[in-house]
């Protein structure tokens, strides 16, 4: 290959990687509206959950992971945890923070209720079939795959984004939060949205 051609497939390639950083970077401001019936997962006692059921005008915090995730997932959640313990009661009563599974097959209901309410009494753990969440995810840029382990009784893991989507009742995303150490930018998210008046 020619000394020209290398260059131009090194600026192709790097132009295509700032373009895709930077609309992964951008809040998708059009992402479609999810309706009610499209999304209902299963939570505490396998009840059917609706979470864009707009009669509840709070602002949700949705964390796509699995009960099995060995660091991110945990940390993620102890971050959220940590912004909604820093808040104070008027503007937490603002938000809906759902974890929904992307494992429903090691994932039921019921485990990942409580693996989300062993972070923060608040938030939901919900799970449901991959026809179900898995256009969910895709709708926000969730990229998620199983990754076969070998010699382990795990079997599999999931590679997963890692955001914080925070979304209108109607299911419009309004902001996503990258993956943190600190519970700070959750907070920000939080107190920016209450002063704005979004719901």
């Amino acid at each position: 290959m020619s000394k020209k051609w290398s260059l131009i497939l090194v600026a192709a390639f790097a132009l295509g990687f700032s373009v895709n950083s930077y609309l992964d970077s951008k809040p998708d401001e059009e992402a479609p509206i999810a309706s009610s019936k499209e999304v209902i997962l299963f939570g505490k006692d396998d009840k059917p959950v609706s979470i864009f059921d707009q009669q509840d005008s709070r602002i949700r915090i949705v964390y796509f992971g699995f009960t099995r995730c060995p660091d991110v997932c945990p940390t993620s959640l102890a971050m959220l945890a940590g912004a909604l313990n820093q808040i104070d009661d008027s503007t937490k009563s603002k938000f809906r923070p759902v974890f929904i599974s992307l494992d429903p097959e090691r994932d039921a209901a019921a485990d990942s209720y409580k693996y989300a309410q062993y972070f923060h009494p608040m938030i939901e753990g919900l799970s449901a079939p991959l026809d179900v969440t898995t256009p969910l995810a895709h709708k926000y840029g969730v990229i998620f795959r199983k990754t076969q382990l070998k010699n382990s009784e795990l079997k599999y893991t999931l590679d997963h984004s890692s955001y914080f989507y925070f979304l209108k009742p109607d299911g419009k995303l309004i902001t996503k939060v990258p993956h943190t150490l600190t519970p700070a930018p959750l907070v920000q998210a939080m107190k920016t949205l209450t002063s704005q008046g979004n719901s």
